[in-house]
């Protein structure tokens, strides 16, 4: 990334290994992901996010995913202190967002997959603290990014980021975040050598 260019902040998401976490605070990203969801691959448990995040370095904040969740389950991990952001992939409306700051004043992230210009317009006005825009939830493949050209709140930026794209996706959509998953893996697991190209891409490593 050239000087002068815009940082966004760095979201790694999926960790489930402990070695996950240990490569996570050698790099120091912004944010981490842990997926509350069963039907996922990369699932973690109460318990294991527990402990990660008790070995998880200060600085950085950890988010747990969930998908259609019961509210008073997402509301204990926060109380827990086992993660400090939600983020919704699933089909929470407004009344399930107004349940959820019933119980916890954690900040909220709701995801949105982009398909036409109508998807922006519901993302733009759903009042949770921040959107991400995606393609379709771990496909690894982006949206056309001409739909959130002119888009007016901060987001996290997902779907199909990668190592080579991720420079360019900063500077021409200026998102608050990036949001990477499967693109720092390799055979399905989180490979600490693009990470750390991953995040040089972004700026934030020599």
């Amino acid at each position: 990334m050239e000087e002068g260019e815009r940082l966004a902040k760095i979201k790694i998401c999926g960790l489930r290994r402990e070695c996950d976490v240990e490569y996570a605070n050698r790099l120091k990203p912004d944010y981490i992901g842990y997926v509350f969801w069963q039907r996922s691959r990369r699932y973690v448990t109460y318990e294991q996010a527990a402990r990660f995040t008790e070995e998880l370095d200060k600085e950085i904040t950890p988010v747990g995913v969930f998908v259609d969740e019961e509210p008073q389950n997402v509301a204990q991990l926060t109380a827990d202190g086992i993660i400090k952001v939600i983020q919704l992939h699933g089909h929470e409306d407004e009344a399930y967002l107004r349940q959820i700051r019933a119980m916890t004043d954690a900040t909220v992230i709701k995801a949105f997959k982009i398909r036409s210009a109508e998807d922006i317009k519901r993302a733009k006005a759903f009042p949770s603290d921040f959107i991400l825009l995606d393609n379709g939830y771990g496909t690894g493949q982006t949206f056309d990014w001409q739909l959130i050209s002119e888009i007016d709140r901060p987001f996290f930026l997902a779907g199909g980021i990668n190592i080579e794209n991720v420079a360019q996706a900063i500077n021409t959509l200026h998102p608050y975040a990036v949001d990477i998953s499967s693109g720092v893996e390799t055979d399905g697991y989180k490979d600490f050598e693009k990470m750390r190209e991953f995040m040089r891409a972004c700026g934030r490593c020599e």
